[in-house]
């Protein structure tokens, strides 16, 4: 397996992107590629299989993004039959990879479609019947489309899978397997993963021929721009400590591993004065994009999230992550933290930790690479202040506007497809599994 065959190049001039992207990059701000931008896009550019290692926020999408408009250029797709497809684990991170691609694609006259669930279907179809050339899609609702003959994938020259073992995590591995069988023989597979575990490095050695393999900015390297604090609470005094950061002078995300302990959370917030909104899976597509964009806007300074939402968040200038409880599996902890410290950028990362769960955090930060600052703390405390940035809330309670409610139409389940889930649903309706 070859590392690296190609020099890596400090500049986007030069590298054989259509000349029209140049100027947008440039309008954009982005004047020299990441690391993994730098490592992986020579050889995709080039044609060759990539099998990128990278964590999130490093600067992935547009070193895959970048490849594909290259790769798709110039050419007219069918009515639903995509020249380039784009896998992504959730409804979030598909919206997030069209955003930045968007602008791109439009220099070169390229047609994009996200297909994701949660949203109405028909928009989605319609895109498709017009004719796109890079789909962006979770793997549930493409599967739907596929099974029903609204899209095709024998004309995908170019694929990408864009964290694999997030999708493998959810599930989803037997679905993408199932579109990789289909999509063209003599096609570009360009795989971007945090981690290569044994599901993910199978599929690679099934499916990508004699890869580029580049590992750059490794899931251990997390630790390299942030803080990791453990934070020793007492049950007694957790609420109040968990409220006094949350009414900090700045966003916050704080990640709870259930919808009614997210939903709960966030009416006590709300009472004490911090502006919260909940994000999870329980929530429909379109209310998840309007509480983000809350977020993102300061009208929400504290988002109370799980796991399901994680991964799609970006919000430029967070500098601090809470974990209510430490997250059993390593892995969620450094995906949770990847809202932080991106691309550079510096952030601090918080875990609360009970008596009882003191030996078992201890374990998963020694599994994830970490090495925390631990301090005992108490509502008020000076060093919480310092750490956190929190303050006494004002006790004032405050309402958020309602995100926009638009419930999606549900078609009626035909056959089992394929994939061997109802062609229409997914694969199910629990958030864990439905994440597309």
């Amino acid at each position: 397996m070859d590392r690296s065959p190609h020099p890596h190049t400090d500049s986007f001039d030069g590298l054989g992107l259509p000349e029209e992207v140049l100027p947008v990059l440039a309008r954009r701000g982005v004047r020299t590629p990441f690391p993994i931008q730098a490592a992986t896009l020579p050889d995709a550019l080039a044609g060759r299989d990539v099998l990128g290692r990278g964590r999130t926020g490093s600067g992935k999408t547009l070193a895959f993004g970048l490849a594909v408009l290259a790769r798709t250029a110039g050419r007219r797709a069918e009515p639903r039959r995509p020249l380039a497809l784009v896998l992504v684990p959730t409804r979030e991170l598909a919206q997030q990879v069209t955003e930045a691609l968007t602008p791109y694609a439009q220099a070169v006259r390229l047609r994009t479609a996200t297909v994701v669930g949660g949203v109405p279907v028909r928009r989605q179809t319609q895109a498709l019947e017009r004719g796109a050339e890079i789909v962006v899609a979770t793997p549930g609702r493409l599967a739907d489309l596929v099974e029903r003959g609204l899209c095709g994938l024998d004309a995908v020259a170019v694929t990408v899978l864009d964290e694999a073992d997030r999708m493998a995590d959810m599930g989803f591995l037997p679905t993408v397997t199932g579109f990789l069988e289909q999509v063209a023989e003599d096609g570009q597979t360009l795989l971007f993963s945090a981690t290569l575990d044994r599901d993910v490095d199978r599929l690679a050695r099934r499916f990508l021929k004699d890869p580029a393999t580049h590992a750059v900015d490794p899931s251990a390297g997390v630790v390299s721009t942030m803080e990791h604090h453990v934070l020793h609470v007492r049950r007694a005094d957790k609420d109040a400590a968990i409220a006094h950061i949350a009414a900090r002078d700045g966003k916050v995300i704080m990640f709870t591993d259930t919808k009614g302990g997210a939903d709960r959370l966030v009416e006590a917030l709300l009472a004490k004065g911090v502006r919260a909104a909940a994000l999870h899976g329980g929530k429909s597509q379109p209310q998840r994009t309007r509480t983000l964009e809350q977020f993102r806007a300061g009208q929400v300074a504290a988002l109370v999230a799980t796991d399901v939402a994680a991964r799609g968040i970006h919000v430029d200038g967070l500098d601090l992550v809470v974990n209510l409880d430490p997250p059993a599996d390593p892995k969620d902890y450094l995906h949770r933290g990847g809202r932080t410290a991106r691309a550079g950028a510096s952030g601090t990362v918080v875990t609360l930790v009970l008596p009882e769960q003191r030996r078992g955090a201890v374990r998963m930060m020694t599994t994830a690479g970490v090495t925390p600052v631990t301090t005992a703390v108490r509502a008020g405390d000076a060093e919480l202040t310092r750490i956190t940035g929190a303050r006494v809330p004002t006790g004032v309670p405050v309402a958020i506007p309602d995100p926009v409610v638009e419930r999606p139409r549900h078609h009626r389940p035909t056959s089992r497809s394929r994939y061997g889930r109802p062609a229409s649903g997914g694969r199910g309706t629990s958030p864990r599994q439905h994440g597309s």
